[in-house]
């Protein structure tokens, strides 16, 4: 009896312990935090192009068939489940600057509502939101790159800075059927900016990334993301011939950081490279639209219907391009341009685990534009505003 007893105080023990360490980094607030400076976004939005000018009429008002409803109603849902204090840091006009205020590092200051704030039941409501916004195989990446957030923590024992709970949501503009709205999902290695217009969706700029990619042990042990966008790529490069493949590279060798349109870069200038689609076999585009399908399909599939449609009518136009080598093992930099759609994948140095100058398969960052003015929705809006005027 004695044996029992004092194996169920050390079972106890054991979990009290767990719980311990565990709450640290479910519940603290984050910390570290600092504002990098408004001077980043001050510049007035003019989206990304390739020589400072914005291509006129690539994207018009319509009707896609496809609903939103459900997205509305689960945006709304979480908006009324705020506080007045939560109200007033996550709510903001439609046409606020606070959507170009993301920030894909740790330690930027955030503003709306963090999931480690959150009650039980309004983070049931913020991940309803993702659910009803992102195809099945969005959410999951959102939420395995969240969690490899937590692993982050585990491997550094920084849960100050590291958790799959340090992100925010901001909501901007009133959920509705028939007016602009959206919402933003900012925190380390994720970021989703997702805007609506009736049943029209532009779902960038979108940041996604890890270190590490994968969980070998831990409360995630087994969690992998960003495989496919990696393998894909390769083996888009690899089929082409030595010819296409001079072409396509931009440069020989893999530096420690290649990508160029992450966070405060929406007004990028960034000049087509690479080859063109139009160079390319019919087997060779099929498998340039495979790539990037693997970045649209984290949209609701009605919408990404949508979206690849826009892709498909500029893809002579569209270039790939490449740096680094083609091993099966090596580390690469790829990036895809047209008018509609920017596209970067990189291989990353390590930076939290064994910092180092050389890049690794093990960090990789990812990143998606819709060049020419309709980041965040911002042309769409804009034509919305002139239409309301007439």
């Amino acid at each position: 009896m004695r044996t029992k007893i004092l194996r169920a105080v050390i079972a106890v023990t054991l979990l009290g312990t767990a719980i311990a360490l565990a709450a640290p980094e479910i519940f603290r607030a984050p910390l570290k935090l600092r504002d990098v400076g408004a001077g980043l976004w001050a510049e007035p939005f003019k989206g990304v192009t390739t020589n400072g000018e914005v291509v006129p009429g690539l994207f018009a008002l319509a009707q896609t068939g496809v609903t939103t409803e459900p997205a509305r109603k689960a945006a709304a849902a979480f908006a009324a489940s705020l506080s007045d204090a939560q109200r007033k840091k996550t709510l903001f006009p439609v046409d606020d600057e606070e959507w170009r205020r993301w920030d894909n590092r740790h330690f930027a200051t955030r503003q709306g509502t963090g999931f480690f704030e959150m009650s039980e039941a309004q983070r049931k409501l913020a991940l309803d939101l993702l659910r009803e916004s992102l195809s099945a195989k969005g959410l999951q990446q959102t939420r395995d790159v969240m969690n490899l957030n937590g692993t982050l923590g585990e491997l550094t024992g920084n849960f100050g800075e590291y958790s799959e709970w340090f992100y925010w949501i901001t909501i901007m503009g009133e959920p509705s059927a028939t007016r602009p709205w959206g919402w933003q999902l900012d925190g380390h290695h994720a970021i989703i900016n997702y805007f609506v217009l009736g049943d029209q969706v532009v779902m960038t700029p979108v940041f996604m990334g890890s270190e590490p990619v994968r969980a070998d042990s831990g409360r995630f042990k087994g969690t992998v993301v960003l495989q496919a966008e990696q393998d894909k790529g390769l083996a888009l490069m690899k089929t082409l011939n030595a010819a296409q493949q001079a072409s396509a590279r931009i440069r020989k060798d893999k530096a420690g950081e290649d990508l160029l349109s992450a966070a405060y870069k929406d007004n990028l200038v960034l000049d087509y490279a690479g080859i063109r689609a139009a160079e390319l076999s019919d087997a060779q585009k099929m498998l340039l639209l495979a790539v990037i399908e693997e970045y649209v399909a984290n949209m609701k599939s009605g919408q990404a219907r949508v979206r690849m449609a826009e892709v498909r009518r500029h893809l002579d136009e569209t270039r790939f391009g490449w740096i680094g080598g083609t091993e099966a093992d090596g580390v690469f930099y790829y990036r895809i341009q047209s008018p509609v759609i920017l596209i970067e994948f990189d291989h990353q140095r390590p930076i939290a685990l064994a910092r180092s100058d050389t890049p690794t398969r093990n960090h990789i960052h990812t990143m998606v534009r819709t060049p020419n003015g309709n980041d965040y929705g911002r042309d769409l809006l804009r034509q919305h505003h002139l239409h309301q005027k007439h």
